[in-house]
């Protein structure tokens, strides 16, 4: 923080395809972090350059070296520039660590499962290693690893299905078991400990539940069995705000699913009235005055 000036400085940043899309998220954004006495910019990830000039880590902005803000909230998929930022001394929302985690699917599998929470049977692929024979009986799903809101998700029927899927994929992937309610997952909200809502969402015409494919989607009551695997996560991870997905087994159970570092808010402010805003510019306050700032 700069000598003088009575509010922290942040970068809000963003891909620039993803800036229209959100602009009112970001202009909501913005403003509650004024209210809290936070300074907040709009930063694109495009117009950024990182790396290392004379054995020094730099940010670039329009040809010129920029002066590094006291923290960043990092709304794009780039677990490099996050880990560029702390390492330059800036505090980082979510951090490398779980952006390098939660933005690979395969990744976060490995790490949940330590945990001994329920998941489908689910195998990892690199995209140079595609075996003619899929380890799992048609029907089946394929997500590439990468992928975020329900895109690059493949329900595969039958072989020929998985032939021609196979000579396109681009990215490493995973195949998971689809003896789930297709068509039907919960996701939870979560800023720091705290569970802030869940959501259930539905589609009748599409085996992916996802609000922006065209799915229903309602508050959702947890119980406590729902709660305490929830918890389980939360108690492990260092979470800023993420959105923790689950399948729904046949029996009416939680499977777990995926995690989103980058997570929307739109189905949550869609049916209730709870500013998720509001709660994560006062956790970011209150991280920073524990991390650093006093």
């Amino acid at each position: 923080m700069n000598e003088g000036e009575n509010k922290l400085h942040g970068w809000l940043i963003y891909s620039e395809a993803d800036v229209e899309l959100n602009q009112s998220f970001i202009d909501w954004f913005i403003d509650e972090a004024r209210y809290q006495n936070l300074s907040l910019e709009l930063m694109i990830r495009e117009e950024m350059t990182i790396g290392i000039k004379g054995n020094e880590r730099i940010m670039i902005m329009d040809g010129q070296a920029v002066s590094k803000p006291d923290f960043a909230v990092v709304r794009t998929t780039d677990s490099l520039l996050s880990l560029h930022l702390e390492s330059c001394g800036i505090i980082v929302f979510n951090s490398s660590d779980i952006s390098r985690i939660c933005n690979d699917k395969a990744l976060t599998h490995h790490y949940i499962n330590d945990l001994g929470i329920p998941m489908v049977d689910t195998f990892f692929y690199k995209k140079d290693n595609i075996p003619k024979s899929p380890p799992l009986a048609f029907p089946f799903v394929v997500k590439e690893t990468s992928g975020r809101g329900g895109k690059q998700v493949y329900f595969i029927e039958d072989q020929q299905e998985w032939n021609k899927l196979t000579v396109k994929l681009p990215n490493d992937f995973i195949i998971q078991s689809s003896h789930v309610k297709l068509g039907k997952d919960l996701r939870v909200f979560i800023i720091g400990k705290e569970i802030v809502g869940a959501i259930l969402r539905e589609s009748n015409h599409d085996f992916r539940a996802n609000f922006k494919l065209g799915g229903s989607a309602r508050l959702y009551d947890l119980n406590e069995q729902e709660t305490a695997t929830i918890r389980k996560i939360i108690n492990h991870f260092h979470f800023d705000m993420v959105g923790i997905d689950f399948l729904i087994d046949l029996n009416g159970g939680l499977l777990f699913n995926e995690i989103e570092d980058v997570v929307g808010s739109r189905t949550l402010s869609a049916v209730s009235n709870i500013n998720i805003v509001h709660k994560y510019v006062s956790h970011i306050k209150s991280e920073l005055k524990k991390r650093n700032f006093h």
